[in-house]
């Protein structure tokens, strides 16, 4: 039996996820959360083999939650579903161990194919966003301003955001400036949109 825990914080989502998953042979649904916090949490007291998570979360999301199950629960493999299925948040995906990746437009049988293929030792990844993936351009920030411009996403003060980083307000100035000129917007904010909308964020 496969043990699957599911996170998805749209609560008619996630039900129709589990009823699609518990008509499937060999297939259990363990629990179903709404936060990616709360995923993280369940998996570790119920050790599910495989882990389906959205990325688009309150509490943690999706990426976040895979990469400290990757490293906390090794034995619990991260599939993530999402409407998101951007170059980016592949590639994030995969740095953060996620074993399959697929959109929400997949047909509904697939998933438990997913699963099964994961849960077996395989990874599955959507060919078409495999494809996009590998067009789509390297994301030209430095891990730095991308962390400036994450603590930015909120609209918070660059004192805040210093003191948040342990920076000082010059450089968050600096690696905020840099993203925007490298993104070819006009300022911060743009700047963390158009991050979002590429999947670097």
């Amino acid at each position: 039996m496969i043990r699957v825990l599911l996170a998805d914080d749209h609560l008619l989502i996630r039900e129709a996820l589990v009823l699609l998953l518990e008509t499937e042979d060999g297939i259990e649904v363990v629990a179903d959360v709404g936060r990616g916090d709360e995923a993280v949490e369940s998996a570790l007291r119920l050790k599910p083999d495989i882990a389906v998570l959205d990325i688009d979360m309150p509490g943690l999301d999706g990426l976040a939650a895979a990469e400290r199950l990757s490293r906390e629960l090794p034995s619990c493999r991260p599939v993530i579903v999402t409407a998101h299925g951007r170059p980016g948040n592949l590639r994030r995906a995969m740095a953060a161990g996620v074993r399959g990746f697929l959109g929400k437009d997949a047909p509904g049988a697939r998933l438990a194919e997913v699963v099964r293929q994961v849960a077996a030792g395989a990874r599955y990844i959507d060919p078409q966003l495999a494809a996009d993936a590998l067009a789509a351009e390297e994301c030209p920030l430095t891990p730095r301003e991308l962390d400036t411009l994450r603590a930015a996403a909120d609209g918070a003060p660059v004192s805040r955001i210093a003191r948040g980083l342990g920076l000082s307000e010059g450089t968050v100035r600096n690696y905020l400036s840099a993203a925007v000129t490298k993104l070819g917007v006009d300022n911060r904010h743009a700047a963390v949109r158009a991050a979002r909308d590429l999947g670097w964020l």
